[in-house]
């Protein structure tokens, strides 16, 4: 089994869980805060980790409160990030407000987590890689054409694309060249009604085939999640669960897709798998979930 190579950053979450979310001129009580690692990359990244599949981090931290945050944090085994240090330039934690049952908004600064140059896509070892994840936080940045162009030197690396809501903010001309590549499309109902314009789920995921002409994963929350493949297309169920709150449940799913996928499971038995998966991470606080809450998923 070759690597995957996740493209992405790692941030530290700083959690808020509120009652709700305050209107004009309202004062609300926190509840509870606390701080987490996070990140797209990181998350998937993590998610990967626990299927014990070979992974190749290309992402970074570079300011003191997450090196001590990851230290904290981290476990024997865990995969850390790759460290870049970048001079003169910002790097914010991302502030996310959680409430009970509701899905969690979050507000950040762009800062150097999102900046990838040119010559650290000279650090992987492309012979022992085959598939790749990608962000479309890291994207929507200028320097995200680096990474285009690194893919676009690889065509045979199966790309694995979760853009999340920047979608629609991404270069028209720079997500024609992504398209090209053929990707993998992972988003969620909202994302894929609202970047295409279509009232149904299964004409989304028709839209957006026949942009990549390769698979489409929409998850559909606790409902699970529909697929669309140049031969099939269907639902796949989600199981009920108790929920904290959504961060990083869609992070977990693709990175659980991917892991599945590498171990030689079809597109919709991983997509069982990682829909249970997903469900487990809504009923944990935060985004990662423990190898002891891994373990207790029934994939069966």
């Amino acid at each position: 089994m070759k690597n995957v190579l996740v493209i992405g950053s790692t941030v530290v979450d700083v959690i808020i869980q509120i009652d709700h979310l305050p209107s004009a001129q309202e004062d609300v009580h926190v509840q509870h805060q606390h701080m987490s690692l996070g990140g797209c990359a990181y998350n998937v990244s993590d998610m990967i980790r626990h299927f014990r599949c070979s992974l190749h981090p290309l992402f970074h931290r570079s300011v003191p409160v997450l090196t001590e945050t990851l230290s904290a944090h981290s476990s024997p085994g865990e995969v850390l990030p790759l460290r870049f240090l970048l001079p003169h330039r910002k790097m914010v934690a991302a502030t996310v407000l959680s409430r009970r049952m509701v899905s969690a908004p979050f507000s950040l600064y762009h800062g150097a987590e999102y900046r990838f140059e040119r010559e650290w896509f000279q650090i992987p070892d492309a012979t022992d890689i085959d598939a790749v994840y990608i962000c479309g936080l890291e994207i929507e940045e200028p320097t995200g054409v680096h990474i285009v162009e690194y893919l676009e030197a690889h065509p045979e690396f199966r790309i694995y694309f979760g853009p999340g809501p920047r979608i629609s903010k991404i270069d028209p001309k720079l997500m024609s060249r992504i398209y090209a590549l053929h990707p993998v499309m992972h988003l969620n109902e909202n994302e894929a009604l609202s970047f295409t314009k279509e009232d149904g789920i299964d004409a989304a995921a028709n839209a957006i085939f026949s942009r990549t002409q390769n698979d489409v994963i929409i998850t559909l929350g606790a409902k699970g999640a529909y697929y669309r493949t140049a031969s099939s297309a269907g639902y796949v169920p989600g199981i009920a669960a108790t929920q904290i709150d959504t961060i990083g449940a869609g992070d977990s799913h693709i990175g659980a897709v991917i892991a599945c996928e590498q171990l030689g499971r079809s597109l919709p038995e991983s997509i069982r798998i990682a829909n249970r998966i997903a469900a487990k991470v809504v009923e944990t606080s935060g985004a990662l979930l423990s190898e002891e809450a891994f373990q207790s998923v029934d994939f069966d």
